[in-house]
């Protein structure tokens, strides 16, 4: 294969409220820390393990931002679709360091809540989905709010999400 491909999914949960901030130039960036988590059953002793990974997530789409910050707040269920890399970066005492994040772009990536609205949040005409490609405008949205066909496109069924929920310890 000539060419390649940077793309990473998450499916996981939040363990932090989003980190907001403005940049020097006015465009708001977003800061998710998210969990993902494999359950097994240990083959000598029966029992049930489980291994949690956390992931760092930044968000420079403009739009996705005010979505991530809007409605996420920690514990929520999110998809999320971006790119992997890493960035060199001083720490205060000159040493320095490496970190490697999943990043959603001005023009690329993907957010879409995955869980019901918390009590609260948003009004009842408010999407709980976020995309950043200008044709996700185009994407019905059924009465819960988010777009089914998402799920069908991606080889899920309808109720397919909620049984993740058996898998992540939040």
């Amino acid at each position: 294969m000539s060419g390649s491909v940077n793309k990473c999914i998450i499916v996981g949960n939040l363990g932090k409220d989003p980190d907001v901030r403005t940049s020097q130039s006015g465009d708001k960036i977003v800061n998710l820390t998210v969990a993902t988590s494999d359950t097994w059953n240990d083959r000598q002793s029966g029992e049930r393990r489980e291994k949690t990974e956390w992931h760092r997530v930044t968000i420079y789409n403009e739009r996705l931002a005010d979505v991530a910050e809007r409605f996420l707040r920690k514990g929520r269920k999110v998809y999320l679709e971006g790119t992997l890399q890493t960035r060199k970066w001083t720490d205060q005492s000159g040493q320095e360091r490496y970190t490697t994040e999943i990043v959603l772009q001005k023009f690329r990536g993907e957010l879409v809540l995955l869980d019901s609205r918390q009590d609260g949040e948003g009004g009842s005409n408010d999407s709980n989905r976020g995309r950043g490609q200008q044709s996700s405008q185009q994407h019905r949205q059924s009465n819960t709010g988010y777009d089914s066909s998402l799920n069908q496109r991606r080889g899920w069924d309808e109720g397919g999400s909620s049984d993740l929920s058996d898998e992540i310890p939040f």
